[in-house]
C-alpha cells in the first residue's frame, strides 16, 4: 500500500504553476549573499553623514544603476573595474585638492579617508546583493567581481611608476601602504591616518638628496581572511624588485611614531572589521621555510634623528616571545632571542604587524634584503578634540583635522629622511 496520499487535479496544477514560477527566478536571486558585518554598519548615522558631507553618497546608487544595465557577465566585470578605479581616483583627487570645489564636494576636510571607505562598502553591498535579470551569476563569479572591486578601489591595480618626471628627471620609486578605519563598533566615526596618508601621497613627488622620488600607494582591508588569501603578496610582489624604498603604515600608539624594528609570525586574535578573530601562526605559502621574525631594513637611526614634525619618532625594538625550550611568553625590550617563537612583533600581533611581516618576508624571499630599504611605520592614534569623545558626537572637529594633517605631513618627511639616508 502506498503511503503517499492521492493528489487532486487542482493541487497538481498549482504545483506545476509553482515550479514554473521558481524556474523563472534568476539563479543569482537564490544565491545572493547577505550584507557582511562591515557593510551592515553603513546604515548607521555617522557613515551616512560622512557620505553626505563628502559628496560620496551618490557613488553606490550610481554603481547599482550601472550594474542593472549590464547585459553579460563580461560587461558587468568591465563596469566593476572602471567604477572601482574611478572611486580610488576620485578619493585621491579629493585628498589632493583636485576635482569639484569644496562647496560642491561637501564640507568635510579634503584629507578625510572615510568617504572612500564607506563608499566602497556601499558598492560591495550593492554587488553582493545584485540580482541580474539577463544572466545568472554563480557564487564564484560574484566573489571574483567583489575582489576586482576591492582591488581597483584600493589602488592595488593602479601602481605605476613613470621613468622620468615632466622636466625629464629620472624618478626614484617609493611604495607606501595604508589601512581602512577599524574598531568601528567602538566608534563608527573613526578615521585611519595611514589611509589618509595613502590618499594624500599617491602619485606625488618627494624631493630627496638623490633627486625626485615618485610615491605610489595602496590601502588594505582590516580583515584577517583577506591577508590569509594573499592580498598583500599579490599586490606587492611585482613592485618590490622595482622600487627604491617601501614602507607599510598603520595607526599605532598615542602621541608618537614608531619605526618597528622586528615583526613576528603570530596572529593575536583581536577581532577584525568583520568581527572575526584569528589566533595562529601567520599563514603563508611554504610554511616550512617560514621564519618566526623578520626585520626592518629602513634606515631607522637616521629617521629617528631627523626633524620630521611635532610627534616624536622612536626606534621600537621591543617584542614578545616564547624563548627556546620554554612555554611562557616574555617581553624582550631589545628584540628576540635565538630560537624563540613569536607572540608579538614591535607593532603587536594584529594586522599592522602582519602586513609588516608579510611585506618584509616577501622582500627577503625575493632576495632583496640587502639592497631594498623597507619596513613599517606606526603613526600616532588619530584623536578627536577633547570635548568630542562621545561616539555619538560630531564626525569631525578642528583638532581632529589638524592631527590628521600633521600626521600626513610627518609621514612625508619620514619618507624623505629615509630616502636621503639610502647608501
Amino acid at each position: 500500500m502506498s503511503l503517499t496520499p492521492p493528489v487532486s487535479p487542482r493541487l497538481a496544477a498549482l504545483g506545476v504553476t509553482l515550479l514554473l514560477s521558481l524556474a523563472a527566478v534568476p539563479a543569482s536571486a537564490a544565491t545572493a549573499p547577505a550584507a557582511t558585518a562591515e557593510e551592515q554598519r553603513l546604515d548607521r548615522a555617522a557613515p551616512q553623514e560622512i557620505l553626505r558631507r563628502s559628496g560620496f553618497d551618490s557613488v553606490a546608487p550610481e554603481f547599482a544603476r550601472a550594474l542593472d544595465r549590464a547585459r553579460s557577465y563580461g560587461e558587468a566585470k568591465r563596469i566593476v573595474e572602471r567604477q572601482g578605479d574611478a572611486l580610488w581616483r576620485r578619493a585621491v583627487d579629493r585628498a589632493q585638492g583636485r576635482g569639484p570645489a569644496a562647496g560642491k564636494s561637501g564640507d568635510l576636510s579634503r584629507d578625510d579617508d572615510r568617504p572612500l571607505y564607506w563608499a566602497r562598502l556601499g558598492m560591495t553591498r550593492e554587488l553582493r546583493q545584485w540580482e541580474p535579470t539577463r544572466f545568472g551569476v554563480s557564487e564564484t563569479r560574484r566573489a571574483r567581481l567583489i575582489r576586482e572591486l576591492e582591488d581597483s578601489s584600493r589602488g592595488h591595480d593602479s601602481i605605476r611608476y613613470p621613468h622620468k618626471d615632466r622636466a625629464g628627471h629620472h624618478l626614484k620609486r617609493i611604495l607606501v601602504t595604508g589601512f581602512d578605519p577599524f574598531t568601528l563598533d567602538r566608534d563608527t566615526r573613526i578615521s585611519n591616518p595611514s589611509g589618509a596618508t595613502a590618499l594624500a601621497l599617491d602619485g606625488t613627488v618627494i624631493e630627496t638628496a638623490d633627486g625626485p622620488a615618485r610615491v605610489e600607494t595602496a590601502v588594505f582591508p582590516v580583515r584577517w581572511d583577506d591577508f590569509a588569501q594573499g592580498t598583500v603578496e599579490r599586490t606587492l610582489r611585482a613592485h618590490l624588485p622595482r622600487v627604491d624604498l617601501f614602507t607599510t603604515v598603520s595607526q599605532g600608539r598615542a602621541g608618537r611614531f614608531d619605526i618597528e624594528r622586528t615583526n613576528g609570525a603570530w596572529r593575536g586574535g583581536f577581532p577584525d572589521n568583520e568581527n572575526l578573530s584569528r589566533t595562529e601562526t601567520v599563514p603563508v605559502t611554504d610554511p616550512a621555510s617560514q621564519p618566526q621574525w623578520t626585520s626592518t631594513t629602513l634606515p631607522y637611526k637616521e629617521i629617528v634623528s631627523a626633524e620630521t614634525g611635532r610627534f616624536p619618532v622612536y626606534d621600537n625594538t621591543s617584542v614578545t616571545e616564547i624563548p627556546a625550550g620554554q612555554s611562557a611568553p616574555v617581553v624582550r625590550p631589545d628584540g628576540p632571542t635565538a630560537g624563540s617563537t613569536a607572540r608579538e612583533g614591535g607593532g603587536g600581533n594584529y594586522l599592522s604587524n602582519e602586513i609588516a611581516y608579510r611585506a618584509t618576508l616577501l622582500r627577503d624571499r625575493l632576495g632583496l634584503h640587502d639592497r631594498l630599504p623597507g619596513g613599517h611605520v606606526h603613526t600616532p592614534i588619530l584623536r578627536f578634540g577633547a570635548d568630542n569623545t562621545d561616539p555619538a558626537g560630531e564626525i569631525t572637529d578642528p583638532e581632529f583635522v589638524r592631527n590628521r594633517l600633521d600626521i600626513i605631513a610627518q609621514v612625508r618627511k619620514i619618507l624623505s629622511a629615509a630616502m636621503n639616508a639610502r647608501p
